[in-house]
């Protein structure tokens, strides 16, 4: 095995602040949708919506997880980068790969959270006809 040098986590380093950046927007627009549908099932409460609002808490948790899983992988980067530092190769490369096996759990977690949400659009669609091949 080579040895790790610091320039190796600070690439994992930037990815992983670009997915949490990308996993709190999905998140943000999850609490708004969640608001909205709130209000409207208070007002005219109904199973459609109740059942979206159900579908949005479970993505809302696994985009938790997500999140929280990104967020130890970069916690787990920056122990990577000390230990380098000070000098502990063979503690930090094992770090590192636990920063690698959170960030493919998040990964995973997020695919998960893509597939539910597609099945929640084609639920919503459903009513409407396809338009005809050609």
């Amino acid at each position: 095995m080579e040895e790790l040098t610091l320039i190796t986590p600070t690439f994992l380093f930037s990815a992983i602040s670009l997915l949490l950046l990308a996993y709190t927007n999905r998140f943000l627009s999850y609490a708004q949708l969640v608001r909205t549908l709130k209000d409207k099932y208070l007002e005219d409460p109904d199973k459609v919506k109740a059942a979206q609002i159900d579908n949005l808490r479970k993505r809302l948790y696994i985009t938790r997880g997500m999140q929280l899983l990104g967020i130890c992988s970069l916690f787990f980067c920056v122990v990577t980068m000390f230990l380098i530092y000070v000098g502990f190769q063979l503690t930090a490369a094992y770090v590192f790969g636990l920063a690698i096996l959170l960030l493919i759990a998040s990964l995973g977690l997020s695919v998960w959270e893509i597939q539910i949400s597609v099945k929640a659009l084609e639920l919503h669609l459903s009513d409407m006809k396809q338009p005809e091949k050609k």
